[in-house]
């Protein structure tokens, strides 16, 4: 198509034409003076992607690729210096005219490139900057949002049930979905017997959400601060056809959190290289805009959707030449029906690296076979792009800042959520239900246990194992050496990588040989995402043990001010600051006479806590993930409060009940 090479077309019957565009209605914009064409129903990520562009820039010398976890924030050219007015690519509907220019800056390269704006696939920004992805809306001021009695955060089924339920109770809500569009992930993952098919069940929710007086659905979005009582969110609106962002906090007596699962990245050089892509993100693309890049595709997976959207591309006319799954003898009903597709299965088998082709683009993918401690290289694959997917993990971020807590499954290799706060419920896949009958009934379940109701039996109904063969855990390649490509532990803007192995010229067995140094995540100052923690424990940065306080004390936090007319589940007042109610938040939960963040969140007691030095897991002391140091004692240390330590924002002070003050 042109204009738009990665469109998909219409010549043929298939599932990927891009439920969410109108093709009868194109339009253009410009982005970094380039002219980016696209349809009525895009967001500015998916066009861009359509029309071409796919690197976000360099870190290091390497490139990474742009995504919906891996874009820069955009604002409109004449408020460019206007920051707190930026907008998210991946939340914002693109627009006829419009002129938008991305927030970060531009490496350093040809100066008759920077000056013609031609940067061919790359949006040519400078990773190495630690502001290069910083979101400039996690500053701005809240204003007040709608009146609720229940927030909903996550418009999956789980999160459309929960709204209704609540809504026949009596309950005022308001249903927050971060995406434009409601439904959620369920699509990807099929139908099971006696189930109706996920467009029927989406449909059959949306329309019943429309006609419900009592629920308020805010769309675009998303929440990134948490606290019982209150929900605060960045959301991109339409107002005269434009799109604007803004920052509210919803008061609710009540929070619902249906915020779905992450999808783990595999662990190999090249990762996130241009061309590679996660199952749901491709799945997305594809089956909303109609945008998947290239003529063929390699899949790796250790789950078994996986294999329902090989078919669905194949459809589309997309050759997939091979699946490589780590699971040494898989099973599904998918399995079976791409055989019937005439597409070949490698079992027991790892993505063991990617690199750039070196001629005509795409991607050179050298698979390993791995199994049963049996490992041996295999031929390499050249492909337009390879599509990998390392199972999934509950997405658990607002639940840590709420002060939720969690515990390793080391079963099923992942986080999974334990006691919470009173007022603050999960569901769904968030909750670690895996069946879309099980995420329906959960939505339903959740208002029960709020409202303190008697509770109804939700039950997962999966197929047995022996014909449906569970996820395994993210596949994890051989340590990388010191030339190879980076491999860094999840796909969001953190750009954590996987240590590489050093060669010394002296045998290991010498006394004075150097010793590799050790990798610790859970000693290190930064914060961490969900999926960060889950790869470290993998890779044994992280005790099992001790993965649910990391995660408690890591998790990017956004402090949420603390008002008199705050709505909690207790009507209790709160204690007075300066002292201590009881003996749980004494003795080594304290520094300098305050709780850390892990002891005011596990007992309850946020409004006590204050920046200072915490303990790790491993009970050594460390300053507080989001803490710069600039004062000279604990109570007197300037942190970010936006938790993503962003030079760009300004410096404020913790404050007593998790205020925020300039």
């Amino acid at each position: 198509m042109k204009g738009q090479p990665n469109r998909l077309g219409t010549d043929r019957q298939h599932h990927f034409h891009g439920s969410a565009i109108n093709r009868t209605k194109p339009l253009q914009f410009r982005l970094d003076g380039r002219v980016i064409s696209g349809f009525a129903g895009d967001t500015v990520l998916s066009a861009a992607l359509a029309s071409g562009i796919d690197t976000v820039g360099r870190r290091d010398g390497a490139v990474l690729a742009l995504s919906s976890r891996h874009a820069p924030a955009i604002s409109f050219a004449a408020l460019a210096g206007d920051h707190q007015r930026a907008l998210p690519m991946e939340r914002t509907l693109a627009t006829d005219g419009a002129d938008y220019l991305t927030s970060a800056r531009k490496t350093k390269g040809n100066p008759i490139t920077r000056l013609l704006r031609r940067y061919g696939r790359s949006l040519a920004i400078d990773l190495d900057r630690p502001d290069a992805l910083a979101r400039p809306w996690l500053g701005t001021p809240a204003a007040p949002g709608p009146q609720a009695d229940l927030v909903v955060v996550g418009g999956g089924v789980a999160g459309l049930s929960a709204a209704l339920a609540a809504a026949k109770r009596g309950l005022q809500v308001v249903l927050a979905e971060a995406t434009p569009f409601l439904g959620g992930k369920t699509r990807l993952f099929g139908t099971q017997e006696g189930e109706e098919t996920p467009d029927e069940a989406i449909a059959r929710l949306r329309a019943a959400v429309a006609k419900a007086d009592a629920i308020t659905v805010l769309t675009s979005a998303e929440a990134f601060a948490l606290r019982p009582g209150v929900v605060r969110l960045h959301q991109v609106e339409m107002l005269d056809s434009t799109p604007t962002g803004r920052v509210i906090d919803i008061r609710a007596r009540h929070i619902i959190l249906a915020t779905g699962a992450l999808e783990r990245l595999p662990l190999f050089p090249g990762n996130r290289l241009p061309g590679v892509a996660g199952t749901l993100e491709a799945f997305e693309l594809a089956q909303l805009h109609g945008v998947w890049p290239g003529a063929t595709a390699l899949v790796a997976t250790s789950s078994s959707p996986a294999y329902r959207l090989a078919m669905l591309a194949t459809d589309a006319g997309i050759t997939v030449p091979r699946i490589v799954d780590s699971r040494p003898r898989p099973q599904s009903r998918f399995i079976e029906f791409s055989k019937a597709y005439g597409i070949t299965l490698a079992a027991g088998t790892i993505v063991a690296s990617a690199a750039a082709a070196p001629k005509g683009g795409g991607l050179t993918v050298m698979p390993q076979l791995s199994m049963e401690g049996f490992s041996r290289a295999e031929p390499a694959l050249t492909v337009d792009r390879l599509v990998v997917s390392g199972g999934w993990q509950p997405d658990l971020t607002l639940w840590h800042m709420a002060g939720g807590e969690s515990a390793w499954n080391g079963s099923s290799a992942r986080l999974e959520p334990h006691a919470g706060p009173d007022g603050i419920v999960l569901a769904g896949s968030a909750a670690g239900w895996l069946s879309r009958s099980a995420c329906l009934a959960s939505g339903s379940d959740a208002v029960d246990v709020l409202l303190g109701r008697q509770r109804r039996l939700v039950e997962d109904r999966l197929i047995d194992p022996i014909y449906e063969t569970p996820d395994a855990p993210a596949p994890v390649g051989d340590e990388p050496d010191e030339a190879a490509q980076p491999v860094f532990l999840d796909g969001g803007w953190r750009h954590i990588e996987r240590p590489r192995k050093v060669v010394s010229r002296w045998p290991a067995w010498l006394p004075f040989a150097p010793k590799p140094p050790g990798w610790s995540l859970a000693d290190t100052p930064q914060p961490l995402d969900i999926a960060d923690i889950a790869a470290g424990v993998q890779l044994g940065a992280i005790p099992a043990a001790s993965a649910g306080i990391v995660a408690q004390e890591r998790v990017a936090m956004v402090a949420v001010e603390s008002g008199e007319d705050d709505i909690g589940p207790s009507a209790d007042p709160p204690a007075p600051a300066a002292q201590l109610p009881d003996r749980s938040l004494r003795g080594r939960n304290t520094v300098a006479g305050r709780p850390t963040r892990r002891a005011a969140a596990r007992y309850g007691r946020a409004d006590l806590f204050q920046c200072g030095y915490v303990r790790s897991a491993q009970g050594h002391r460390r300053r507080g993930a989001d803490c710069r140091g600039q004062g000279r004692g604990p109570r007197d240390r300037q942190c970010r409060a936006d938790g993503m330590g962003a030079r760009t924002q300004p410096r404020r002070r913790h404050q007593a009940g998790g205020a925020v003050s300039p």
